[in-house]
């Protein structure tokens, strides 16, 4: 999907479908002399928020969209949070209908106290983003590709709009990358397919590089907690590390850690059956970080990035690791594996500790982690941990603008007691009662150098029956575009 701008009168816009607020209908019928068509459609249906009216005409613009409620009597003007709805919508009506491109007139739509151009161009292009993604490379009959080739968003500033379709460009790209690797099947998605991935992303790039650490050289780091996830299955695990430097030179670098399970079957701690298909999604953290490093590049982001990809199978084969092994990180801090299915804090754990060297600014990781943090927060909001008040509120904050919201968990000392082992310095689990919390507690004994936030994406990352989500990379962009702002 391409993503435009556009300036000057209504009637003047060549495009196949006109997206307009039913507030300004009226107006804009008049502007395109089909007051009759527009009226019936009015009367004929009830506006409200995330509504959406199709009127069909006879020339170009072929489709006209009326989005929304009916202008409020006391003129107050509508929310954010129902501008997000009615994009939404608008989207999904725009991602359905064969037409080659589609223009928002973007000024005539309310959203409260948000006058803001540039951000409510973002929320418009973001929802179509979200819509118009497919994923069908392994069906044997491929659907009729979409017509749809382009979005532009109308309104007379065009400078902030425009800085905000550059934006929305990177985080597509990076979307449809995180979402494609997220939605790969295990069979073709391993290890190996990830770091192949991962190299495009420095191909013609002086300012990227790409590197790519094997199960020999994590031996000889150390890294015991990774290599104990990985015994088990005959893909070797490796681990992703792409470098960004594209800010300026000696500027601390942000550092995103992703985990790259992918596939959990639980090891010797075997998982369920029903369900277990979903856990192809256990890598949607790296696909994200991947997501956030391509975004990076293709926005041109004046920042220093690193990206780092903890990826590896965890299967139950006859060298896989068992209930009661101990097992040393490369921090030096021993383990105790008390249950194989909480895997993913094992290879993040000695990624932490690697993420040190490269003295980072700020260290964000992500991962589907814990179950219990779909009890706690379902599918609304990722947990978000911290070790610093303020990269917490940034990241929140990053959350809240992007409509990817995280909500911050406790990580008080009380918990910490939780997994002292009796025979090594911790174990990996700390029993039923705040799962996420002490899964949590795990990742912050060895994210002690830096700024640190951890983010719980159990719920968030996918949806079952629909796939990948992209999340939380719309929140990890914002976050970036802000830092990246800072360093300028």
């Amino acid at each position: 999907m391409r993503y435009a701008t556009r300036t000057g009168n209504v009637a003047s816009v060549a495009t196949d479908c006109l997206v307009v607020a039913r507030r300004a209908a009226s107006g804009v019928a008049a502007a395109l002399g089909v007051e009759e068509q527009v009226r019936l459609v009015l009367e004929g249906t009830k506006g409200r928020v995330g509504g959406v009216a199709r009127v069909y005409l006879a020339k170009r613009p072929s489709r006209l969209l009326i989005i929304g409620a009916d202008a409020k009597d006391n003129g107050s003007a509508g929310s954010l949070a129902d501008f997000r709805r009615d994009m939404t919508a608008a989207a999904g009506a725009i991602a359905n209908l064969d037409v080659r491109d589609a223009t928002v007139c973007l000024d005539d739509f309310e959203a409260g106290d948000e006058s803001d151009v540039y951000r409510k161009a973002r929320i418009a292009l973001a929802a179509v983003a979200h819509a118009s993604y497919r994923f069908s490379a392994y069906k044997s009959k491929k659907p009729t590709p979409a017509k749809l080739r382009q979005v532009a968003v109308l309104t007379c500033r065009r400078a902030p709009a425009r800085r905000a379709a550059a934006h929305a460009q990177a985080l597509d790209d990076g979307l449809a990358l995180a979402k494609d690797l997220g939605n790969q099947p295990p069979n073709v998605c391993n290890p190996s397919f990830v770091a192949r991935e991962a190299r495009k992303l420095g191909r013609g790039n002086a300012n990227v590089t790409v590197s790519v650490i094997d199960e020999r050289k994590m031996a000889e780091l150390g890294m015991g907690a990774f290599l104990s996830v990985t015994r088990g299955s005959a893909t070797p695990a490796k681990m992703i590390i792409v470098h960004i430097k594209q800010g300026t030179k000696g500027d601390k670098p942000v550092v995103l850690i992703g985990k790259g399970i992918t596939f959990d079957t639980g090891g010797i701690n075997l998982k369920a059956g029903a369900g277990m298909e979903e856990m192809k999604f256990d890598m949607c953290g790296a696909a994200a970080v991947l997501g956030a490093a391509k975004a990076t590049i293709e926005g041109e982001l004046p920042i220093n990035l690193i990206a780092i990809a903890a990826a590896a199978e965890n299967m139950p084969g006859s060298q896989a690791s068992r209930p009661s092994d101990i097992v040393t990180t490369m921090s030096g801090q021993t383990v105790e594996i008390l249950n194989t299915d909480a895997e993913g804090r094992l290879v993040l754990c000695d990624a932490l500790t690697y993420a040190e060297r490269f003295k980072p600014a700020a260290v964000i990781d992500v991962a589907t982690l814990t179950g219990a943090q779909v009890v706690a927060l379902g599918s609304h909001a990722s947990a978000l941990y911290a070790n610093d008040d303020d990269l917490a509120d940034a990241v929140a904050d990053a959350g809240d603008a992007a409509g990817d919201r995280v909500w911050r968990m406790p990580l008080w000392d009380e918990y910490q007691k939780a997994i002292d082992s009796t025979f090594a310095d911790i174990k990996n689990v700390g029993g039923r009662a705040a799962g996420s919390i002490t899964a949590a507690c795990f990742l912050s004994r060895f994210s002690k150098a830096f700024p640190w936030v951890h983010l719980d994406v159990a719920g968030t990352a996918y949806v079952a029956g629909r796939g990948s989500s992209g999340r939380p990379l719309p929140a990890l962009f914002e976050y970036l575009l802000k830092a990246a702002s800072a360093n300028g």
